[in-house]
């Protein structure tokens, strides 16, 4: 097997707990291909027909939600190791739930969803580690819904400079996302964005100097949580 093919394996959640040697040895059998994706390509649209079980090995692609609107959502990115729509694999509905545009050049390993049963049948650890992979997926999906429908515009700012802190263990970070791609991951305007940023400064609850922010009253942001 491919050393980039099973570095992207041992992330995958599919294989949550197997060494490098179990990995080949559950994989050596298993038919699959490669499928080469250019930067900004579209990979499935939503609605589309999808009846494969598509892993990303390298590259990465964003997951958007289209509104009446015409506007997009940016629900997640996909990187390496990750499962595209695994909730919808083995769906009465196998329509593509969102539209995936690589945003590098991406190569995917793709198997049918009677393989990936196959791989579940032969190992129990593999049964497991998929119904947990669902069991996220169903719960991050609830909670992005919560976020788009329940909250304010500040409420959601300062839940995602909460997360920030969290994923940086640190209450001062660099933002790695442009203010257009955080605004899209709440669906709010980008000026709405930067005014709550701003007004968050003024108040003294973050300082914020371009894309370099400190937290000074976290109670403050937690507050927008409750």
């Amino acid at each position: 097997m491919e050393r980039n093919i099973l570095k992207a394996l041992l992330l995958c959640p599919l294989f949550k707990g197997f060494t490098s040697e179990e990995i080949q040895h559950y994989m050596a059998n298993v038919p699959y291909r490669l499928v080469r994706l250019d930067k900004k390509d579209i990979f499935t649209l939503t609605g589309e027909p999808s009846h494969h079980v598509d892993i990303v090995i390298l590259g990465a692609l964003n997951a958007k939600m289209f509104v009446s609107s015409g506007k997009s959502v940016r629900m997640t990115e996909k990187t390496s190791g990750s499962i595209l729509a695994p909730a919808y694999i083995f769906s009465s509905d196998q329509s593509a739930p969102v539209t995936y545009e690589a945003t590098k050049p991406t190569t995917l390993l793709r198997m049918s969803p009677a393989t990936l049963r196959h791989l579940m049948n032969t190992n129990e650890q593999i049964l497991m580690n998929f119904i947990q992979l669902v069991s996220n997926a169903c719960g991050f999906l609830i909670k992005k819904v919560h976020m788009l429908t329940l909250h304010t515009v500040r409420e959601k700012v300062a839940i995602f400079l909460l997360e920030e802190a969290t994923r940086y263990n640190s209450d001062t970070f660099t933002l790695t996302r442009s203010r257009q791609e955080i605004a899209d991951l709440f669906a709010i305007q980008k000026f709405s964005l930067q005014r709550s940023l701003k007004e968050f400064d003024n108040e003294g609850i973050i300082s914020l100097n371009g894309k370099n922010i400190e937290i000074l009253n976290k109670s403050a942001l937690l507050a927008y949580t409750e």
